[in-house]
């Protein structure tokens, strides 16, 4: 039943923010912040799928212990590619609120995209053993969360500020996001139910590509 489950579900985000990505380059029709948006959503789910893929033929075949190598490089790409996620996001927020300058903040957005990557390629990580070190988790992770709490603070200012209705929840999913998030990274080794996070996590990157997807189509 899980197999069945947890594939189907995988199967609609992939194609559901992958579809969305594509539909929003497609339909940008050169608004910048819509072409990043879209190619924010086809990093996502371009990137997600090199975890869920594998995750979902084991799960379909011989079990999970039969793919470790597998689903840890998979991990590892998805660890990747949902940084640049948020760089992209960050500079979502840029074109979207014509925001100028601010040299300061792009520099912190880099530094911790690219600590976030350099901790993530570390052969410490362990990527792929059955049981890679937890406290690896933890180091990598503190600039990821980092840069996302900076977007978080961006968002929710600037829709405020600019009394943004489209994007006046976005601030929302992405705490939500990590939320669900960060107690996975912390104790799903040890308490597997805690995995089942990854659900409200997913449901809520799906909300964040659907936020750009309605303000683009509302723009038009």
């Amino acid at each position: 039943m899980q197999a069945i489950f947890e594939t189907l579900f995988d199967i609609v985000y992939l194609v559901g923010v992958i579809t969305l990505g594509v539909l929003m380059l497609r339909g940008s029709c050169g608004r910048r912040q819509f072409r990043l948006y879209g190619a924010m959503a086809v990093t996502l789910g371009c990137g997600d799928a090199f975890h869920l893929v594998p995750r979902a033929v084991a799960l379909c075949t011989t079990g999970l212990e039969q793919y470790t190598a597998a689903l840890g490089i998979g991990k590892l790409v998805t660890s990747i590619t949902m940084t640049a996620f948020y760089v992209l996001l960050y500079y979502v927020w840029r074109s979207r609120y014509e925001v100028k300058g601010r040299r300061e903040l792009t520099v912190a957005v880099w530094v911790l995209a690219l600590s976030r990557a350099a901790l993530c390629l570390m052969p410490q990580n362990a990527w792929t053993s059955a049981h890679p070190p937890l406290s690896w988790g933890i180091w990598r992770n503190i600039p990821f969360t980092l840069l996302g709490a900076l977007v978080v603070a961006l968002f929710y200012r600037s829709a405020k500020e600019k009394r943004d209705g489209d994007f006046r929840w976005l601030w929302l999913t992405v705490v939500v996001s990590f939320a669900c998030y960060i107690p996975v990274v912390l104790f799903a080794d040890s308490v597997p139910a805690v995995g089942m996070l990854m659900i409200p996590k997913t449901c809520a990157y799906v909300c964040t590509v659907w936020i750009g997807y309605r303000a683009m189509k509302r723009a038009q």
